[in-house]
């Protein structure tokens, strides 16, 4: 028995789209990150972009756990003397870009290397319901309904 291979010709990407409002950050990332690399796929293929393109909409509604919003903070230094920085989770879903909160999660789950990043380009993420991909036609992927600890309810 021969183990197959996809070739970068036969590949057929789907466009999905999630509605992420109420969803859990880390769980949501971890399906996108699954459904860019394509190993929800019988015909994965490691080194072969076999994925689907995932649209992301209302990723300014999703949530976080526990004590996260307040707790974790993600540093960086600007490389000045006493120039470390820090946000918490609750400012940057709260400033101007909190799409880049599951941006950033769904980057960090994906392994390193040129075909992860462009795999990463294969995933658009809006903060509100409207988007610019009608034309494409997704199926809607109802992330809430796989597992009740997707959603967490207030």
């Amino acid at each position: 028995m021969k183990t197959y291979s996809a070739k970068v010709g036969e590949v057929e990407k789907k466009w999905v789209l999630i509605d992420a409002t109420d969803l859990v950050v880390g769980r949501l990332a971890a399906v996108i990150a699954t459904r860019l690399r394509g190993k929800h796929l019988p015909v994965y293929t490691p080194h072969i972009d076999t994925g689907d393109n995932v649209i992301v909409i209302n990723a300014d509604k999703v949530k976080l756990t526990g004590n996260k919003l307040d707790q974790r903070t993600f540093h960086w230094h600007t490389g000045y003397p006493g120039g470390i920085k820090g946000r918490t989770q609750r400012q940057l879903l709260d400033g101007a870009h909190p799409e880049r909160v599951l941006e950033n999660a769904v980057r960090r789950m994906m392994p390193g290397g040129p075909l992860s990043r462009q795999q990463l380009k294969n995933m658009r993420v809006y903060a509100g319901s409207e988007h610019p991909h009608e034309a494409q036609q997704p199926q809607v992927l109802d992330v809430a309904a796989m597992n009740s600890k997707n959603v967490k309810a207030q």
